[in-house]
C-alpha cells in the first residue's frame, strides 16, 4: 500500500468535501444523535455494493460474542457522500470512505457535533482502502465501543437508582440506571432487576475468595462452577426444581480485561434454566480485589425471548463498568 499521507489527506478531504464553513467552525457544536451502537457509513453506492462494502460489513457488523442468536456488532447506516449533511453529519459515530489522490487514515472527535467520533479512510484504489480497513478496523471498533459505553452511562445518569445498599455491602459504587429494583438482598448477595414488556435485565453482585476463581489455573471451569452454584442457591424459576445454570452446549468466551484499574476476567455466554426452557445471554465480570482478598463478581443477564438482546446486554456492561471501589 502507498505510504499513508495523513496530513495531506486531511487537508484535501476538508477542502474537497467542504466539511465545515467558517461560520460552522465558530458556532457551538450541537448534540450528536443516534441510537446506541449505530454507525453512519459515508460511502458512495458503487463502493458500498462491492468488495469494500463487504469488508466493512464483515468487520463492523460481525456477530457479537456470547449472544444466543446472531446479532451485528454495530447497526450500519450507509449514506452516499452527496447527502452527508444535516442529521447525518450529526451522527455520533461516522466512518467516511472515499477514493482520492492519496491513501490515508485519520480520526477525530467532536468535529460536527458532540460527542462524536469521525474516521476518514481514503485510497487511490480498492486495494488501498481494503488495506486500511484491515489495519485499522480493530482500533476503530475499540474506540466506538468505549465511547458508546460512556454514552450509555451518561444517559443513565439522568435518572439513577440509589446504590446505597451496594456501597454498604460491598464497598463499591455503581451507576444503576432507571427502572432497576432490588429484587433480592441477602448476606453478600444482591440481585437487581429491570422488567419490561418482553422480558427483563438483571444484575447480580457477590464476592468469592480468590482461590475460587484461580485454583488449578482453570479459570473458565471455575467461573462456570461458581455461576452454577450461585444460580442454584439464588436464581430460581417459577416451576419447582428449576434454577439458573451455564448452558452446557456452548463453551463461554473468556477475556482478560481491566475494570476500575483491576485485573478482570470477562466471561460471555448463555444461561439457561435447568428443568425449564428459559435462556438468554450473560456477561460475568470477575474483578480481582487483592486489597480485600476477594474477587468481586458483577454479572448481568438478559431474558428477552425472540427479540434483540445486543443493546440490553450492552446496557448491563455500561452499568458494570461504572464500578468504583470505595475501600
Amino acid at each position: 500500500m502507498k505510504k499513508l499521507a495523513i496530513l495531506t489527506f486531511l487537508a484535501l478531504s476538508i477542502l474537497s468535501c467542504k466539511e465545515t464553513s467558517k461560520e460552522d467552525n465558530q458556532a457551538i457544536l450541537s448534540e450528536s444523535n443516534g441510537k446506541i451502537n449505530n454507525v453512519s457509513i459515508i460511502i458512495d453506492d458503487n463502493l458500498w455494493n462491492g468488495e469494500i462494502g463487504d469488508s466493512i460489513r464483515k468487520k463492523f457488523a460481525a456477530p457479537v460474542d456470547g449472544l444466543p442468536q446472531e446479532e451485528p456488532l454495530f447497526t450500519l447506516n450507509q449514506y452516499p457522500t452527496k447527502v452527508f449533511e444535516g442529521f447525518v453529519r450529526k451522527s455520533r459515530n461516522i466512518i467516511i470512505v472515499k477514493k482520492g489522490k492519496d491513501a490515508g487514515y485519520a480520526s477525530t472527535t467532536q468535529k460536527y457535533a458532540k460527542p462524536q467520533n469521525v474516521f476518514f479512510i481514503s485510497g487511490t484504489d480498492n486495494e488501498d482502502i481494503l488495506s486500511i480497513l484491515e489495519d485499522k478496523s480493530n482500533e476503530i471498533i475499540k474506540t466506538i465501543k468505549a465511547s458508546e459505553i460512556i454514552e450509555n452511562q451518561v444517559r443513565m445518569k439522568k435518572s439513577l437508582v440509589s446504590d446505597a445498599q451496594v456501597q454498604k455491602m460491598f464497598g463499591i459504587s455503581l451507576k444503576i440506571g432507571f427502572g432497576y429494583k432490588y429484587d433480592m438482598v441477602r448476606d453478600k448477595f444482591i440481585w437487581l432487576r429491570k422488567e419490561f414488556n418482553s422480558g427483563y435485565n438483571s444484575i447480580l453482585i457477590y464476592e468469592v475468595p480468590i482461590e475460587s476463581v484461580e485454583k488449578d489455573n482453570n479459570i473458565i471451569a471455575n467461573i462456570t462452577a461458581m455461576r452454577d452454584e450461585i444460580g442454584k442457591a439464588n436464581i430460581h424459576g417459577t416451576l419447582p426444581n428449576t434454577w439458573m445454570i451455564t448452558e452446557a452446549a456452548y463453551a463461554p468466551y473468556l477475556f482478560e480485561v481491566n475494570v476500575a484499574n483491576k485485573k478482570t476476567y470477562l466471561t460471555k455466554g448463555t444461561w439457561e434454566l435447568k428443568n425449564d426452557f428459559m435462556a438468554g445471554p450473560f456477561v460475568n465480570y470477575a474483578i480481582k480485589d487483592t486489597k480485600n482478598n476477594r474477587y468481586l463478581i458483577l454479572e448481568g443477564f438478559t431474558y428477552n425471548p425472540s427479540k434483540s438482546k445486543r443493546d440490553l446486554v450492552f446496557e448491563l456492561e455500561a452499568i458494570i463498568q461504572s464500578v468504583k471501589f470505595l475501600k
